[in-house]
């Protein structure tokens, strides 16, 4: 594995859930994995989880962190080529991932979609341009269409709680103030579909998840319909595919509480976090006995750990 931006990168997804679960029970064994390595972190976007869990995770194999705000702390990156700077970016993505590389063994970054053209978004194009400029491995800490290491922590806080073999996992729109992006989603089917789970998502009409991963899951317009006998239930905000970019309006009814819980099979539930308590999720359910959002969190560390682990062996 030479970089870690979706589940494409990942051998096995089943043998990947094993072997964070491994690392949680030990996780100092492989100090010597990360000794006198750098892992640089950047961030054109705020994180809580993502930024504390990957510095916890390289800490615990024994490396050095670097953070940077990129946009508060630095300049302004330029990423098309042929261009002529004479605007409001001030150093070239050739340039600023060539240096970095030079002073991290492994970089980080996170970044979000502009919600306004989804041709570009799409493309991915800030994350490709670093791993094209880089000469170090680049993990993904968000790009704009995908979120790779909520998901592969997702993955393992199913596989903890699982009751039955092949669970049905429930995917579910919620209500949200603002126009959200389409990564923790899209991920979120990519990593499931490499699971022994029965995968169904549901939300409003006129928001289905691109084709390319709505094509991976059985997709239920009917929220009531799709929680019957769920024993995961998912919750998760995203803007408009279709019509791009577009936050709801009327449809606060889609928010996850008590009575609908009560028709799944006494169901998990999961929330990448930040969560917005009483617009996405009421609190009797997110502080409910079958809440794992918490649990979801620390396996963020784990997840990280096991990408660096695979990463850091995988050296030359």
């Amino acid at each position: 594995m030479k970089n870690f931006i979706s589940v494409n990168d990942v051998s096995n997804v089943t043998d990947w859930v094993h072997q964070a679960i491994r690392v949680k029970q030990d996780p100092f064994a492989q100090q010597h994995i990360g000794r006198n390595k750098t892992l640089g972190l950047l961030f054109l976007n705020p994180s809580l989880r993502t930024r504390m869990s990957m510095q916890k995770a390289a800490l615990n194999l024994g490396m050095h962190v670097m953070v940077m705000n990129l946009y508060h702390d630095g300049w302004m990156i330029e990423f098309e080529d042929g261009s002529v700077m004479n605007q409001n970016t001030q150093e070239h993505i050739r340039e600023a991932a060539a240096v970095i590389s030079q002073y991290c063994d492994i970089v980080g970054i996170r970044t979000f979609p502009t919600l306004e053209d989804r041709e570009k978004d799409y493309a991915d194009k800030v994350i490709r341009q670093f791993i094209a400029h880089a000469s170090v491995p680049v993990i993904s800490l968000e790009s704009a269409i995908l979120h790779p290491l909520q998901s592969f922590a997702d993955a393992i806080t199913i596989r903890e709680h699982q009751k039955k073999d092949k669970p049905k996992v429930v995917l579910s729109w919620a209500p949200h103030p603002r126009a959200l992006p389409q990564a923790v989603a899209n991920s979120f089917v990519e990593w499931m579909a490499h699971m022994d789970v029965e995968l169904v998502v549901t939300n409003p009409e006129r928001f289905d998840l691109a084709p390319r991963f709505s094509d991976q899951a059985t997709v239920v317009h009917n929220q009531q319909e799709a929680f019957e006998d769920a024993d995961f239930i998912y919750a998760k905000n995203w803007s408009s595919y279709e019509e791009y970019g577009r936050k709801a309006h009327g449809l606060e009814h889609w928010i996850i509480d008590e009575s609908k819980m009560s028709i799944t099979n006494n169901a998990y539930f999961m929330h990448c976090l930040p969560v917005r308590r009483n617009v996405v999720v009421t609190d009797g359910v997110i502080e409910g006995p079958e809440s794992l959002v918490i649990k979801q969190a620390k396996n963020r560390e784990f997840a990280a750990q096991t990408v660096l682990i695979n990463l850091l062996e995988n050296e030359g």
